[in-house]
């Protein structure tokens, strides 16, 4: 459980508490009375049986972001999936940055995950949600078990966007095309309770991007009210790093006036 409030103009950190696997690192202080903290699995991955959740509370204009400091792995299971929740409510003008590193699951692997964020009035969010088909370089794409994440936003007027993808991992997926011969895919996300150029929004970020880096396809689109949506496919994990940093600059600047965060990792 992680709590943050705004105090004296800068968002401190008034709650936490943690139990292994899971770890929360030391808050980062940030531009703008912001801060960063880095969620850490020490154990090296996600195994079938765990059932890991995390929930996270920003107060009245509070402003966090939340990252990992590597992909995550999640290993064969022959029995169990493993369980990933993570659940957050941003309070009133607050903005919740959440941006792990994408999943790689192993042949065999099994994960259940699930998202969810609620807004208060005035409050935003940036969501990047990502994940390999496993580790392509390795012939490993498209033999984990089963991926099913969930990722679901929604403020005081109901649902903003709500999404599922149950995967099982076959041959039959690569014969379908359906990721285009990618191995690597992501979902971004940039949401305001209350704002509504959000055509305009899309339209700007697609022009900062283009097409995506080298190696990676991106399109973004508005939702039907309150964000906008970009998809993104890569040949590569530096691809998909590169799009999804791309479309996160692109939206600090653009949404908030802030510039690229660039946060050191492990």
């Amino acid at each position: 459980m992680l709590g943050f409030e705004r105090r004296e103009g800068s968002t401190v950190l008034v709650e936490r508490r943690y139990a292994l696997p899971l770890q929360a690192l030391e808050l980062m202080e940030l531009e703008a009375g912001g801060a960063a903290l880095m969620l850490l699995n020490p154990t090296g991955g996600v195994v079938g049986g765990d059932r890991l959740e995390t929930r996270v509370r920003l107060g009245a204009d509070a402003r966090v972001c939340l990252t990992t400091p590597s992909a995550t792995r999640v290993y064969r299971s022959a029995g169990e999936p493993a369980v990933q929740r993570f659940a957050a409510a941003v309070g009133p003008g607050g903005c919740l940055e959440y941006v792990p590193d994408h999943l790689i699951p192993s042949p065999g692997a099994r994960l259940r995950q699930t998202t969810e964020i609620a807004l208060a009035a005035g409050a935003s969010a940036i969501v990047w949600d990502s994940w390999s088909a496993g580790r392509p370089a390795r012939d490993e794409a498209w033999a984990f078990a089963e991926l099913d994440l969930q990722l679901s936003i929604r403020d005081g007027r109901g649902p903003v966007f709500h999404e599922r993808a149950r995967l099982e991992g076959d041959v039959f997926w690569s014969r379908l095309g359906g990721a285009e011969g990618m191995g690597y895919a992501g979902v971004f996300l940039a949401v305001a309770e209350g704002r509504a150029d959000w055509e305009a929004v899309a339209r700007g970020l697609q022009a900062d991007i283009g097409t995506g880096p080298p190696g990676a396809r991106v399109g973004v689109t508005a939702l039907a009210r309150g964000g906008v949506l970009a998809r993104v496919l890569a040949s590569s994990a530096p691809a998909l790093i590169g799009a999804g940093d791309a479309l996160w600059a692109a939206s600090r600047r653009r949404l908030f006036g802030l510039p690229p965060l660039g946060l050191r990792k492990l």
